[in-house]
C-alpha cells in the first residue's frame, strides 16, 4: 500500500492522531503528512503512506494552502485562539467596513511571529513545551504570504464581533497569528475560534474523507483503491 490519503481531520485529533491511528490498522510503520492542523482545527490532512511515499513529502511541504477561520473581535488568549487562557474579554461589534480596511493590511507580504504555543523549535526546543512550563522566548519573525484574505458573511449594516474570513496563504502562516494581528491592528483584539483547511497544495476537501470513512474501507479491504498515487 504507497500513495496519499486525504483525511478531513476531525476536531479534538492532533495529526499525529490520526497518523497513529491509521498506522495501528493499516500496520504501516512508515506514514507523514505535509502540514500541522491544531487538534482544534478540521480539514484537508493529506498523509502519505509507505517508506517510498514519505520520501516525496519534501516535494509537498512547500504548496500554499487555504482555510476559512472564525475571527472573535474583543478577546484575547495566551494561544491565540478559543483553548487557550483568557486575557481579556470583551467581545467587541465592528463594521464590515472596518474589518476590510484591516484585512487590507494583511495581503501581500507580511512579517509574522509564531505563537508560543506552536511546534516551531528555538534552540532545539519546541516553543509549546517551552509555554507549557510557563516560560516565555522572543519568536523569530518570519515572512509569509497572504494571497487572499477576504470576508464571507454576507454583507450587511450589522456590526458583529464573530467574522467568517477565508485565507490563501503560503507555506508556514499561522491563522492563528494572523486573526490575533488583526484584531490588534482594528484595536481591539482577536482571537481564532474556528479553523477548516479546504485545500493543502494540490489537495481539496473533494479529495478528502473522514476518518470513520477511511477506518471503514481499511476493514473492508477497499482503502488502497482511494489513494491518490504520487507521480
Amino acid at each position: 500500500m504507497t500513495g496519499v490519503l486525504v483525511i478531513d481531520k476531525p476536531a479534538g485529533w492532533t495529526s499525529f492522531d490520526v497518523i497513529a491511528k491509521l498506522r495501528g490498522v493499516l500496520h504501516v510503520q512508515k506514514m507523514g503528512h505535509t502540514g500541522t492542523l491544531d487538534p482544534m482545527a478540521t480539514g484537508v490532512l493529506p498523509v502519505f503512506i509507505s517508506r517510498e511515499a514519505t520520501k516525496h513529502i519534501p516535494e509537498y511541504e512547500n504548496a500554499e494552502k487555504e482555510y476559512i477561520a472564525g475571527l472573535r473581535l474583543g478577546v484575547v488568549t495566551d494561544t491565540l485562539d478559543t483553548t487557550g487562557t483568557i486575557i481579556y474579554d470583551t467581545p467587541t461589534a465592528i463594521t464590515r467596513e472596518r474589518l476590510e480596511a484591516a484585512l487590507g493590511e494583511f495581503r501581500g507580504e507580511i512579517s509574522q511571529k509564531p505563537p508560543m504555543f506552536s511546534a516551531v523549535k528555538v534552540d532545539g526546543e519546541r516553543l509549546y513545551k517551552i509555554a507549557r512550563r510557563g516560560g516565555k522566548v522572543e519568536t523569530p519573525a518570519r515572512t509569509v504570504t497572504v494571497f487572499a484574505a477576504e470576508i464571507l458573511d454576507e454583507p450587511d449594516d450589522q456590526p458583529r464581533s464573530d467574522w467568517t474570513l477565508r485565507f490563501h496563504v503560503s507555506k508556514g502562516t499561522y491563522i492563528r497569528a494572523l486573526c490575533a494581528d488583526i484584531g490588534a491592528a482594528i484595536g481591539t483584539g482577536g482571537v481564532m475560534f474556528s479553523l477548516r483547511r479546504t485545500r493543502a497544495g494540490e489537495f481539496t476537501l473533494k479529495d478528502a474523507m473522514t476518518l470513520e470513512q477511511a477506518l471503514r474501507l481499511a476493514d473492508e479491504g477497499t482503502l488502497e483503491a482511494q489513494l491518490k498515487k504520487i507521480v
